[in-house]
């Protein structure tokens, strides 16, 4: 399933035509404004079941939620969950199905989801598999002693293959996070109840996280840039996530010192340094209230 929200056609379309030549999907659409425009466009693919229009933008996680139920609803055992501005390598399903099948016999618990190798198609970066209560060998550490898997505490959820049978079990994408973080959390949970989350370097994703910028941070991969009202999210849900116990001390750890560059950098360099110091306080302030 693809999640819109005023999406760029070109980008869209493309991942769209990728994907019928697979497998059947879904679109759900998160409120854009004039997007009866798009529903010919997006209709029009022969394996494209649905699509969900929703009056407001709900949130990212409340439309992924909705795509999983319907799922769920169909008798579907899998998942695969996109951003509309990725992009794929060939036979991308095929890959990611078999992979999955391949590590899930090596699974103790039971494998809970599956992540592609991620490249940022701005920089050709490859973003690692990562652990984080770990000091040595955090990144890329191999799964079943296989050089194709790796074992991970977190995928982004664009490209992740999500085992429906383990939803009831696991729970629900945080509709409360509404943006950020939401991939996180969830496979924090997920790990915390000892599934195994991995990635796979069988299939490949073309996705940038973030905006473009000449932060020297986010062009080495160590934090994401977002505008001032995406700040409001980031800061208040990583701040939630401090507190919650199935959060990995490590990532607590690091993220708290990410975080306070990221803000030092934000409110030192950005013309809108007023605007992220209000968004960065309130989400602050607003943690305590998240459920």
């Amino acid at each position: 399933m693809v999640v819109t929200y005023k999406p760029e056609i070109t980008p869209l379309l493309k991942l769209l035509r990728q994907l019928n030549k697979e497998t059947d999907f879904i679109v759900i659409d998160n409120g854009t404004p004039g997007s009866a425009s798009l529903v010919e466009s997006i209709t029009v693919y022969d394996r494209c079941l649905k699509l969900i229009r929703l009056h407001d933008n709900e949130g990212l996680a409340k439309a992924l939620n909705r795509g999983i139920a319907w799922a769920v609803e169909n008798n579907y055992d899998y998942v695969f969950l996109f951003d509309q501005d990725s992009s794929l390598c060939d036979l991308f399903i095929s890959r990611m199905l078999s992979a999955y099948v391949d590590a899930d016999q090596y699974s103790k618990r039971g494998l809970a989801a599956l992540g592609p190798r991620v490249i940022n198609p701005q920089t050709m970066r490859q973003t690692p598999f990562k652990l984080f209560n770990r000091f040595f060998l955090r990144s890329n550490r191999t799964f079943a002693n296989s050089k194709n898997y790796f074992v991970a505490d977190f995928l982004i959820t664009s490209g992740s293959l999500i085992v429906l049978k383990y939803i009831d079990e696991i729970g629900a994408m945080k509709e409360s996070y509404f943006i950020d973080n939401v991939d996180l959390e969830w496979c924090f949970r997920a790990k915390s109840k000892g599934f195994d989350i991995v990635g796979t370097d069988e299939a490949v994703l073309y996705h940038a996280i973030g905006e473009r910028s000449m932060n020297p941070l986010v062009r080495a991969g160590i934090m994401a840039q977002h505008n001032p009202s995406r700040t409001y999210y980031s800061s208040r849900n990583r701040v939630h996530l401090y507190r919650v116990a199935y959060s990995p001390w490590g990532w607590k750890l690091r993220d708290i010192v990410r975080f306070t560059l990221k803000a030092t950098w934000l409110l030192v360099s950005s013309h809108d340094r007023k605007l992220y110091w209000h968004n960065i306080c309130s989400g602050i302030r607003d943690a305590k209230s998240l459920s």
